[in-house]
């Protein structure tokens, strides 16, 4: 399968912006999953300066540099990416979660230390004792590690409701804890915070969600999402994703971008900039099949 990915964004300001700086996680990151045959970023008004760059997770990045004056700034990516038509087969056992959780300060293999990092805190997420108390009612004594994990996953989309109006990228773990609403990003940052207050590694995925229009209806252009997912590390067997928003593993319906501690690591684009003042964004996402 290959899917062609149009991610397009546009920032309308009140005032001419003079200068911006800006980082993009807009190309799709190989995976087991899944390899990007093509990727390209489009952007108006024509930037003076761009580079390609890696950064400390691994993920593509661009920066780019816009210096003439300008009241909108569209970034449009655009990124064919071919599926791997198998779906990773979850292992029928698993080590007990304590010994998971305990392995990660003695496992010195590459996968095991690079694991580790994802066990502390993060600026966007904060170990605390409410957290850990959620999630014990799923990691109780002795159980296996990816059933927990599974189990934690239908808890937190069975009991936080979708409310887009309720946050925005800045809300805290917290808040959303309380609240019980938000959006992907906010489910994914409190089932990450649960797993990290038990010691366990976790770490935040963004990528793409393949949708459906509901039946007799034609399939909206732009009508796709940028979508955000957890993913948990078992040693000895790896790194396992889990959406919490739909309650599902992510199979072919998901197309990662990058990952990292939390959002701050790969907002897909995020930038600084002079003048402008008030603005407006507007985000569309297509994700289309152009071969089986």
């Amino acid at each position: 399968m290959i899917y062609r990915i149009v991610h397009r964004t546009t920032f309308k300001y009140k005032y001419p912006v003079s200068f911006g700086n800006h980082v993009a996680h807009l190309t799709p990151r190989p995976s087991l999953a899944h390899q990007s045959a093509r990727s390209e970023l489009r952007i108006q008004p024509h930037p003076a300066t761009r580079s390609e760059r890696v950064d400390y997770f691994g993920n593509p990045v661009s920066l780019f540099t816009v210096r003439e004056p300008h009241r909108e700034l569209v970034v449009e990516a655009r990124s064919d990416v071919v599926l791997d038509s198998g779906k990773r087969a979850w292992p029928q056992q698993s080590m007990p979660w304590e010994e998971a959780a305990a392995s990660l300060t003695t496992d010195l293999s590459h996968e095991g230390l690079d694991a580790y990092q994802f066990v502390f805190e993060s600026p966007r997420i904060r170990k605390r004792p409410e957290f850990g108390s959620y999630a014990l009612e799923s990691f109780c004594a002795g159980r296996p590690m990816l059933d927990a994990l599974l189990d934690l996953t239908a808890r937190v989309h069975r009991d936080f409701r979708f409310d887009s109006k309720s946050t925005n990228v800045r809300t805290p773990a917290e808040e959303v804890f309380r609240k019980r609403r938000g959006v992907c990003q906010d489910f994914a940052h409190v089932q990450i915070a649960c797993l990290r207050s038990l010691n366990l590694a976790a770490r935040y995925v963004s990528g793409y969600l393949r949708t459906y229009p509901p039946p007799g209806k034609p399939r909206l252009v732009g009508a796709d999402a940028s979508h955000a997912w957890v993913a948990a590390y078992c040693p000895g067997l790896g790194w396992f994703d889990v959406d919490p928003t739909n309650n599902v593993v992510p199979s072919d319906g998901h197309v990662t971008l990058a990952w990292g501690r939390d959002y701050g690591d790969v907002s897909p684009l995020r930038g600084l900039i002079l003048g402008g003042g008030s603005h407006i964004v507007k985000v569309g996402v297509d994700v289309e099949p152009v071969e089986s």
